[in-house]
């Protein structure tokens, strides 16, 4: 089945800031939680997904993920991926709710089949993974390279809020609450029915004037340039960690992991520290012997290849593969020979081969 919008999971709007998202999620869970819904089968995938809706737009990486590419973009993240750094058990003590309705700290004990503990240290924002292409002679010879990492914050305008200054006012609907409390007795009982604003998405304010800053989203993004440098010797999925260039969080920002992606050579196959490369000879030069030219990351260099080469041989050239990355020297080249067949041949190059085959048999017809 198809996953839904995760927007519309949480009944939210695109542009929502994160106290909407927040509110949202927490009127949800008292609604779907499977201590509220006692074998409930469908109350507790709604919870599912309720949390993993959270999980994914409250954190502002993932988020602009999900934005730009909808599911397609978290594709890569497992489950362990999609709920770090999120703190389930705190958000209700966050909001002020903490035992109003009985669950304590432990309501999110057990959920996802462990239990939460309380954070130790400080608070590290999110880390973050940038896919940076190169050649295969970036990484042979290592590459100064310049990316743009584009950055989410909260707008300084606004203070996130998404309106301009005197531009947010208070939700009529639920005075300022962003919940709609509904009660009926029944008898000496009280049934009460919490459920989300809809007017405010939860928020408890209305924008009346948009910021114009980030256009009412409460948040902008900017792009940071930045300087990497490439080791010589790295190979396809090597990680390079920068400190402190992740997600800003509570106390300490994350980190930034760049992953090189080593695009497909058109001649050379990498093997480790070695180079593999295709030569074409031709039918001449495999039987008599000789210099033929062949391709280095250095530029072309001369093998010799003896009399009689057949198709599949194998030469090493010592040193003319990549350098090592932990280490001295470089790996070596290794030469497979393809003789090439000719085809089109004119009358006097076919006389000449028939000639060549009847000496051939004339030859062997002596030895026996």
């Amino acid at each position: 089945m198809a996953k839904r919008d995760y927007y519309e999971v949480l009944g939210i709007d695109r542009g929502a800031v994160n106290a909407a998202i927040k509110k949202a999620y927490r009127n949800l869970a008292m609604q779907y939680h499977p201590d509220r819904n006692p074998g409930d089968g469908e109350a507790a995938e709604k919870m599912k997904e309720v949390n993993e809706a959270y999980a994914v737009l409250s954190d502002s990486h993932k988020r602009r993920l999900y934005d730009t590419y909808g599911h397609a973009g978290l594709e890569d993240y497992s489950q362990d991926d999609l709920f770090r750094g999120v703190d389930f058990s705190s958000l209700f003590r966050e909001f002020g709710l903490g035992d109003i309705f009985g669950f304590g700290d432990s309501i999110f004990d057990g959920f996802f089949g462990r239990r939460t503990t309380s954070r130790k240290g400080p608070r590290k924002g999110a880390d973050l993974r940038y896919n940076l292409s190169l050649t295969l002679e970036d990484v042979a010879f290592g590459v100064e390279k310049t990316i743009e990492l584009p950055r989410t914050d909260t707008c300084k305008s606004c203070n996130g809020t998404g309106a301009e200054p005197g531009g947010l006012e208070q939700c009529d609907s639920c005075q300022g609450t962003g919940q709609i409390v509904k009660e009926q007795r029944s008898g000496h009982s009280v049934f009460r029915q919490i459920s989300g604003c809809s007017n405010c998405r939860g928020s408890g304010s209305i924008v009346k004037e948009a910021c114009k800053h980030c256009e009412g989203k409460g948040v902008i993004q900017e792009i940071e340039e930045m300087e990497v440098t490439i080791p010589a010797g790295a190979d396809n999925r090597y990680a390079i960690r920068i400190d402190g260039k992740g997600e800003r969080g509570d106390d300490l920002p994350g980190d930034l992991y760049i992953v090189l992606l080593v695009e497909k050579h058109p001649v050379f196959e990498r093997h480790g520290d070695d180079l593999y490369v295709q030569k074409d000879v031709s039918f001449t030069a495999a039987a008599l012997g000789g210099e033929v030219e062949v391709p280095s990351l250095d530029g072309d260099i001369t093998l010799d290849i003896p009399e009689g080469t057949q198709t599949g041989s194998v030469f090493r050239i010592d040193g003319q593969g990549v350098t090592r990355l932990e280490g001295t020297g470089k790996g070596d080249e290794y030469v497979i020979v393809r003789v090439v067949t000719p085809t089109d041949l004119g009358q006097k190059e076919t006389d000449l081969l028939r000639k060549f085959e009847e000496l051939r048999r004339k030859s062997g017809d002596s030895e026996r």
